[in-house]
């Protein structure tokens, strides 16, 4: 039986902020939907990635908007990665070369951590 992660909430103060910030980041907005006055569900994906992130209003996330520092993402190149994000305005730190991979950071509008890791070469 395959076990397959595919929603991460991302929890957020400012829907439309966040959702303007990982659009520019690439990401693909999949739902943007108004349930009722007190609940707006908004789902968008990574490029290449088959989990994507959930945030909006009235959700019930328990987890306070900038706390979020646990969500880690492969990518083919740290350099192009880091590249990537600040062209498009996001603030990142430069690669950080761990024997494990090289890894970028960033932070979206909220403070959520966001960690970016290229697996070293593998024999």
């Amino acid at each position: 039986m395959d076990w397959k992660i595919e929603l991460i909430f991302v929890p957020v103060t400012d829907v439309d902020r966040a959702k303007e910030f990982y659009e520019r980041l690439g990401f693909h907005p999949d739902h943007d939907q108004v349930v009722s006055e007190d609940l707006r569900f908004v789902q968008m994906t990574p490029p290449g990635s088959a989990c994507s992130i959930a945030f909006g209003e009235g959700l019930g996330v328990d987890l306070e908007p900038g706390r979020q520092n646990t969500i880690q993402v492969v990518v083919p190149d740290a350099d192009e990665a880091l590249a990537h994000l600040r062209a498009v305005g996001a603030e990142a730190d430069g690669v950080d070369e761990q024997a494990w991979g090289r890894f970028v950071t960033f932070r979206d509008p909220d403070g959520n951590r966001w960690t970016l890791q290229q697996l070293p070469p593998r024999p």
